[in-house]
């Protein structure tokens, strides 16, 4: 916490380095990132770079300078990382920036809450560096802003269903494209939507509980995890993480498909649907977001680099 207060206290000395044109070149030429982000922890992690000999910055009189140049770059590098995150199927955050849904200076809010690691100098001098990590559910909570949760699809016939725990669909390989003769490898984003078969929704966002959900209180609508998650040497065979997020003994299914402009969607059969929609105890799981997707390991990891 106190990290994070520095940073925000920081933040308006930042803005007038960074608005002046000889900061701003430094900026621009002398400082680089290299970026991370990681669906599995649900954050995005960045180390920042000053080249501080390049930028004409003198030890030890230039230290104070150098740690607000970075914070500065910081703001200002991580953006395009965050405009580039799939919010859903058709869009990305810097599609909701052009479409007015959602601005620039929200972003900056959302990266003034990273933790960082105070800065440290190279062996030789010549460079300082730090490291900055960004949860990713500071976000969720800016697009949760319904009241009231949407119903879950209801049917005249529901069929037996046990009790379970959360939801789990594995997902992790290639899967045909639903309305195109092809496959596609599916890959995560903030919000995806679960169909089934027949293309009723069965889950998606505005499901979600705003209130009690673990959505609300800072984790992700799904839980992304790679296979080695559901393979473990216990009774659950689920790691610790995957137990917090959907139990020891949630309903394991299999996506039969892919949908959407983006592959982010998945379609499971109408049999496991059923399972899902009817009973009241398996719709509290989604309105709790009590559900993990299982995807490839390829996917789950997104560089990013700049300067």
């Amino acid at each position: 916490m106190k990290k994070l207060i520095s940073f925000i206290l920081i933040f308006p000395v930042c803005a007038a380095v960074f608005a002046d044109t000889p900061y701003n070149d430094i900026l621009r030429e002398k400082i680089d990132i290299s970026g991370i982000v990681e669906w599995d922890t649900f954050s995005i992690s960045a180390d920042i770079s000053l080249d501080m000999a390049s930028a004409g910055i003198k030890l030890p009189s230039g230290r104070t300078q150098g740690e607000l140049l970075l914070a500065a770059g910081y703001l200002k590098l991580i953006q395009p990382g965050i405009l580039n995150l799939q919010f859903d199927s058709s869009s990305t955050i810097g599609d909701l920036v052009e479409r007015g849904e959602f601005s620039l200076p929200e972003t900056d809010t959302f990266a003034l809450k990273a933790q960082s690691l105070p800065p440290s100098l190279s062996p030789d001098l010549r460079k300082m560096s730090s490291t900055y990590t960004l949860a990713l559910s500071g976000l969720n909570a800016a697009f949760l802003r319904h009241k009231r949760p949407s119903p879950v699809l209801r049917i005249l016939n529901p069929v037996s269903s046990a009790r379970y725990t959360g939801i789990i669909i594995i997902a992790d390989g290639e899967l045909p494209v639903h309305g195109m003769k092809s496959k596609a490898m599916p890959v995560p984003c903030l919000f995806p939507k679960i169909w089934d078969s027949e293309m009723n929704l069965i889950y998606e966002r505005n499901m979600l509980e705003t209130q009690n959900s673990a959505a609300a209180h800072g984790s992700a609508m799904v839980r992304y995890s790679s296979s080695n998650s559901i393979f473990q040497r216990n009774p659950s065979g689920l790691t610790k993480e995957l137990i917090a997020a959907v139990g020891e003994k949630p309903l394991r299914i299999f996506a039969s498909g892919v949908f959407g402009s983006k592959p982010t969607d998945l379609i499971i059969d109408r049999s496991d649907a059923l399972l899902i929609i009817s009973s009241e105890e398996n719709h509290r799981l989604l309105r709790e977001g009590k559900v993990a997707i299982i995807l490839n390991d390829l996917v789950l990891k997104n560089k990013f680099t700049g300067n």
